[in-house]
């Protein structure tokens, strides 16, 4: 497990994403395991500033996301498909056919856990996965529990994760109360791991999670059990460290 602590916010977005685009330099056709939420953002600003110089393609690349909202049809403006379109995947060359995000609306939401998880096995392993953390310890929408499911599944969201996501619905009433999410088994087939930090808010979770016990209570802390895991964090998340 590996460390660093950037200068400021900048600097870990450009990190992170000089680490994605050397991956694709020495491996055009890699798998890219992507988050969303408010943290990748400005990794993946940077990506596309990457992609408009010339200084990196996603041609042959294949991506699939760690997470979608159950009952949010792929257009609706809340949904990771959004989100990633919007961020990313129209910014770049990468063929939409090449791009998975959990279908949240599917009429089968078990079938749609096992295509997802038969996408990684056709296209493969994933070579880097892009993880956040949330305040409770929970990476993808796996959430702290007596045990954790290891696969693709359908799972029922803690109030605080519902409440932290609100912002961008506007009111805590339309947020989903369910989510398709990747199992933490199969976040850690990954062959990469960055977890990415910032803010203040974060520090006593990733402090927990990366010198606590390893424990299904703090989902983000198994990522111990990981051999090649980069965490990112700004001045105020890695204050612990200081």
């Amino acid at each position: 497990m590996n460390i660093r602590i950037l200068n400021s916010r900048e600097d870990l977005n450009a990190t992170a994403a000089a680490v994605i685009a050397s991956l694709l330099l020495n491996k055009p056709q890699a798998m890219l395991g992507l988050a969303t939420g408010s943290t990748p953002i400005g990794i993946y600003r940077h990506l596309v500033e990457m992609y408009r110089k010339g200084q990196v393609s996603f041609a042959r690349a294949y991506s699939v996301n760690l997470d979608e909202y159950v009952g949010l049809p792929p257009e609706h403006p809340q949904s990771y498909r959004s989100f990633m379109n919007e961020h990313l995947f129209q910014h770049i060359d990468i063929p939409l056919a090449h791009t998975r995000v959990p279908d949240g609306n599917a009429a089968d939401l078990p079938a749609e856990c096992a295509a997802h998880e038969q996408a990684m096995l056709d296209h493969g392993p994933v070579d880097l996965q892009l993880l956040g953390i949330g305040h409770n310890g929970h990476i993808g929408f796996n959430e702290p529990g007596h045990g954790l499911t290891g696969a693709t599944h359908v799972v029922d969201l803690e109030e605080r994760t519902r409440t932290a996501n609100a912002r961008f619905f506007g009111n805590i009433d339309d947020v989903p109360k369910q989510a398709v999410t990747m199992g933490v088994g199969t976040i850690l087939k990954a062959k990469q791991i960055i977890l990415v930090a910032f803010g203040a808010d974060k520090e006593d979770i990733v402090k927990q999670a990366f010198t606590g016990p390893v424990t299904t209570k703090c989902p983000a802390s198994l990522l111990q059990c990981h051999p090649n895991v980069l965490i990112l964090l700004d001045q105020e998340a890695g204050g612990w460290l200081n």
